[in-house]
């Protein structure tokens, strides 16, 4: 979630603010503080100064918690085993969560029976029963035992392939297949996103390269330098949209592009954000890119707010 989070704050703010400005422009509001003599770059200033706020509340999410919570999450998972047996076994379907294990059921009534039940083990995956290479069961039956950590199987036969290439059949009225330990093929070993700040600068002075993703490989530092760049740079576009917004108050209802306007802003700020999503992944690959990336809205920033106090003060002229 905070990571979803992170993704919709700079596009939810854009949103925000102009939608602020219009409803203030439509209920007259706006008039009203302008009549009283207040000044329109004090108005922007206060915006400028929220973006500020949010821009530090996002690079809190993208260097602290997104990846602490990434990180839990992703422990939680290496952690955990396979206890719900439920979760393999779905009707008419070749469940095969579980790497080198395939389960099929027919079908479960309405007592929680499973009809007709085939398991394929190439992985020595039921300890219990494959002291063979491969092994395949089949059974007319079966049901969870009440902790629900073991299948428990009627009638049927288990085939087991040796090395030498021989099949035995072993046949049973009653067998139990014990699931406790069993891991899905789910990714255990945390990702570059789920690394956290400080191990991911460590990793770039080359203090720490023997860790899980740092290593001196070109592809590992341009990821490394990318996702560096996600988490400092892409907040400082916040105050940057902010100002984009602001050149709505340059606009009087009563001219026929007010109506246009609120579509341009939106789109340019909407066009900053997806240039600097699309830049920061090219950020890694050299050091032009990077810096272009980031001064980007340290240059733009400066420029748009004097673009605003030049056009306040034309409005005040004319």
């Amino acid at each position: 979630l905070s990571k979803v989070l992170t993704k919709l704050i700079p596009f939810c703010f854009l949103t925000a603010i102009i939608f602020t400005i219009l409803k203030f422009e439509k209920d007259n509001e706006l008039i009203v503080l302008w009549t009283s003599g207040l000044n329109k770059i004090h108005f922007v200033n206060l915006i400028f100064r929220i973006s500020v706020l949010v821009m530090f509340l996002q690079l809190l999410l993208t260097t602290i918690f997104n990846p602490t919570l990434l990180n839990l999450s992703r422990t939680l998972l290496k952690n955990s085993q396979l206890q719900f047996i439920p979760s393999l076994l779905k009707e008419k379907q070749f469940n095969d969560m579980v790497e080198n294990l395939t389960i099929f059921v027919e079908k479960k009534d309405k007592n929680q029976i499973y009809k007709n039940i085939f398991i394929r083990d190439d992985g020595k995956i039921l300890s219990q029963i494959a002291d063979s290479s491969s092994s395949t069961i089949f059974a007319k039956s079966g049901h969870m035992s009440p902790d629900e950590k073991s299948l428990i199987l009627y009638n049927g036969n288990i085939q087991k392939l040796n090395a030498d290439g021989d099949v035995n059949i072993v046949k049973f009225e009653k067998t139990t297949l014990n699931f406790l330990g069993i891991r899905t093929k789910s990714i255990s070993e945390p990702k570059i996103q789920e690394t956290s700040t400080i191990q991911i600068l460590r990793c770039l002075k080359q203090n720490n390269i023997i860790r899980h993703n740092c290593d001196d490989s070109k592809k590992s530092l341009m990821d490394t330098k990318i996702e560096i760049n996600k988490r400092f740079g892409m907040p400082i576009y916040i105050p940057l949209i902010s100002l984009i917004s602001c050149f709505l108050l340059t606009s009087r209802k009563e001219k026929k592009m007010f109506f246009l306007n609120k579509y341009i802003y939106f789109f340019i700020g909407f066009i900053i954000l997806a240039l600097a999503e699309i830049i920061v992944r090219y950020s890694g690959t050299s050091l032009n890119h990077t810096i272009i990336y980031y001064l980007l809205p340290i240059v733009m920033g400066p420029l748009f707010y004097l673009a605003l106090i030049r056009a306040f003060k034309y409005e005040n002229l004319s």
